[in-house]
């Protein structure tokens, strides 16, 4: 039998309508529908794409534990446990379509179920969506970048104790569980700094300066720094 193919799927940073026409596509021609979570409803992503194509509650909904720890060693079984899951209908011949936030290439949890399922000659085919950063930059009318200036994506999470020394735009990703350091490193290279909270959904928070960053923003947090003009 022809092993089916594993869809990652960006669905966008948060406003439905900002869904790609291929990824509302593929959920509605596909029945199994993986999500990151221990509850499929509970999972952004879905909400996200539910709000679109209301018929995905009447799929084969899958529930993806994706744990969000530090043990490195945990993290590497619960996800082969998650490729193993994913294998269970691959197997079938059927097609799994996987849910992400934003792009499934720039930090998500599909990645590491993809090196499972590609080692294994399982098919897998990534599908673009719209990246938080992006969404921000926009939200804020600011040009990521112009002319010949460099971009700098990094996981805030894993910069705070190094310098933004490079000429350029930061995006400063992952940045809410470490804020108050963040912010002090952002204070340091004096670049100017904005940030948007929940980029797109309905609680959207949009800071314009460092100060105004609470030290408690949430987890949807994303800070854009630029040389000041």
């Amino acid at each position: 039998m022809t092993k089916g193919t594993a869809y990652g799927v960006g669905v966008g940073p948060g406003d439905p309508e900002l869904m790609t026409l291929k990824a509302i596509r593929l959920i509605r021609e596909n029945d199994v529908i993986a999500v990151p979570g221990k509850v499929v409803v509970e999972s952004v992503a879905y909400q996200i794409a539910a709000a679109v194509v209301p018929e995905i509650a009447t799929k084969e909904l899958v529930p993806v534990y994706m744990p969000m720890v530090k043990d490195r060693a945990l993290i590497h079984e619960e996800h082969k446990k998650g490729a193993e899951l994913l294998k269970k209908y691959l197997d079938q011949g059927r097609n799994v379509v996987y849910l992400t936030l934003g792009d499934p290439t720039i930090y998500c949890t599909f990645s590491y179920l993809q090196h499972f399922l590609e080692e294994e000659g399982y098919p897998v085919v990534l599908v673009s969506g719209i990246t938080s950063f992006c969404a921000t930059a926009a939200r804020l009318n600011l040009p990521l970048t112009e002319w010949d200036e460099q971009l700098h994506v990094i996981p805030a999470v894993h910069k705070t104790a190094r310098k933004l020394d490079q000429p350029g735009t930061y995006v400063l990703m992952k940045a809410a569980s470490h804020m108050k350091e963040t912010k002090e490193l952002l204070r340091e290279s004096g670049l100017a700094v904005s940030c948007v909270e929940n980029c797109s959904m309905e609680d959207e928070k949009v800071y314009h300066s460092l100060e105004e960053i609470p030290d408690d923003a949430g987890y949807f947090s994303l800070v854009i720094a630029k040389q000041p003009k």
